[in-house]
């Protein structure tokens, strides 16, 4: 892992400086990123995918723990760099292209690398970034309800993102967000980082977060899709009633023709906000909803 100075000598090397736009704060804090590595708990059959690897610091440290690494970067000039520091680690593929392709698309070119790695390894599939922050909440929105599902998320996201990750319901920054992850699997912030963990630091404070996936909650979810549009479609709406939500349905939902029989049946007060129903309750909704088209 590389620490302040040797990340600015690289930089100076290739005539560059920390790109603004592309949001590069490179974390240089060396014990907060063992501390990141040690939640995620990798393992010799694990592939982990790093996303805004930067110059290559974090990289090293999961190149020596994980089976493989795929390390993304933006930036072509920090992916040239990354290339060249992580030449002697024969298990890094570092890709230099936009982790997304559209806001809810996985780059193809990213994906089917991660799917090539899981083949050739038993172990779970792991993001463990130093996030970029523009990227942080579709990545994850992305990873949770597939087609590339991660085991686990460990990860450094503005403290605000932490915010709307974990927040519950009757929160201000409940939210799409907080509900897909609550209700596929378990959330905790392992520390609020201050600015000056990072170079150059940044205006606002920012958080690690560990998520892992659990079967017992995922595999309750009986069409991933349907839930992505009624919890899209509540929350478009969040000021209102959810029987008022109904009538703006579109999509597979406005096949369903039997809303109050569905709040009944999941024990949901029709004039409640969407604001507060749980994670459960859209589950419960959602699965009624494949029972109740047209």
């Amino acid at each position: 892992m590389q620490t302040k100075h040797q990340i600015q000598q690289l930089l100076a090397s290739e005539g560059v400086e920390p790109n603004k736009r592309l949001g590069q704060n490179f974390l240089i804090d060396l014990n907060l990123m063992r501390l990141l590595m040690d939640t995620a708990d990798i393992d010799s059959d694990d592939t982990v995918l790093e996303v805004g690897c930067g110059t290559g610091s974090l990289t090293q440290g999961l190149a020596e723990q994980a089976g493989k690494v795929i390390a993304v970067e933006l930036d072509e000039t920090l992916a040239k760099i990354a290339t060249r520091e992580l030449a002697q680690a024969g298990n890094v593929e570092v890709i230099n292209a936009d982790i997304l392709e559209t806001k809810s698309t996985i780059n193809r070119t990213i994906s089917d690398a991660v799917e090539l790695a899981r083949k050739n390894r038993p172990g779970r599939f792991l993001l463990v970034a130093n996030l970029p922050y523009n990227v942080a909440s579709p990545l994850m929105m992305n990873l949770i309800t597939g087609p590339t599902v991660a085991d686990a998320m460990h990860v450094t996201v503005q403290k605000e993102v932490a915010e709307r990750m974990t927040a519950a319901p009757g929160d201000r920054h409940y939210g799409t967000l907080s509900i897909h992850i609550a209700a596929t699997g378990d959330i905790k912030t392992e520390r609020v980082l201050k600015p000056i963990v990072f170079w150059p630091a940044p205006q606002v404070h920012s958080a690690m977060i560990s998520f892992v996936r659990k079967a017992e909650k995922f595999n309750r979810i009986q069409n991933m899709e349907i839930l992505g549009e009624l919890v899209n479609l509540f929350m478009q709406h969040r000021r209102k009633m959810v029987q008022a939500c109904t009538k703006f349905a579109a999509g597979k939902l406005a096949e369903v023709d039997s809303w109050p029989a569905i709040f009944q049946r999941c024990h949901i007060d029709p004039h409640n906000r969407p604001e507060q129903l749980a994670p459960e309750d859209y589950i419960a909704v959602a699965n009624r909803c494949l029972e109740g088209k047209r």
